[in-house]
């Protein structure tokens, strides 16, 4: 299906940035920085004031430091712009509790588990979802071997996580010859029931 018709007489009224860089240390470890920032192109009537058009809503930064296994051995966050000035602030550092957590092992539910609801931030719990595949990318030809070439090596991640990259498809079989695998053969579908059959019609008479 193509992308929508843009109209032309549309109105910007609301942008939400979501930025994810990924450094490294240098000793096996890794930061990653994420930021979320909402801004409107008006002037918004706040809980403690008006707040200009493109001064930001919301402004948060997470900030993990995982090891070459995807490990979280350090965790933070901070809110620069909230629209509750204080009390958006008041779970303390909940974003601590990510510390032990793997991206790539139910790291979803574990952080609904942690911090989800209440216990945290609405916009910094979504912020964090998104990490996984980031960093996974940052890793890829730096500590992720993504061709799976090498001696000994694994199935690379992407393989059947996509439609293009389906481990009996085109793209694998071309590019991935290795983890290639032919199509299962199509299962025989059931014979249809003839409907002018009475399902009593083959039993003996009582």
């Amino acid at each position: 299906m193509p992308l929508p018709h843009a109209a032309a007489e549309r109105q910007l009224k609301h942008r939400r940035q979501i930025d994810v860089q990924v450094y490294a240390r240098g000793n096996g470890l890794w930061e990653v920085d994420a930021r979320l920032s909402d801004v409107k192109t008006r002037d918004t009537q706040m809980i403690d004031g008006p707040r200009p058009a493109g001064t930001p809503i919301h402004e948060m930064l997470l900030r993990l430091v995982v090891d070459e296994r995807l490990t979280i051995v350090e965790a933070g966050s901070e809110t620069r712009w909230m629209p509750y000035t204080g009390t958006c602030t008041e779970h303390g550092d909940a974003y601590a509790r990510l510390v032990g957590l793997n991206l790539m092992q139910n790291f979803r539910q574990a952080l609904r588990e942690r911090v989800g609801g209440v216990l945290g931030c609405t916009h910094l719990t979504e912020l964090a979802q998104v990490l996984p595949t980031a960093v996974v990318q940052a890793f890829v030809g730096e500590v992720i071997d993504a061709r799976g070439s090498t001696d000994g090596a694994r199935q690379p991640f992407q393989i059947d996580r996509c439609h293009a990259l389906r481990a009996d498809g085109e793209v694998v079989r071309q590019h991935f010859p290795r983890w290639w695998r032919p199509p299962a053969p199509a299962a025989a579908e059931p014979s249809a029931p003839d409907p002018t059959r009475s399902p009593t019609a083959s039993k003996e008479p009582r």
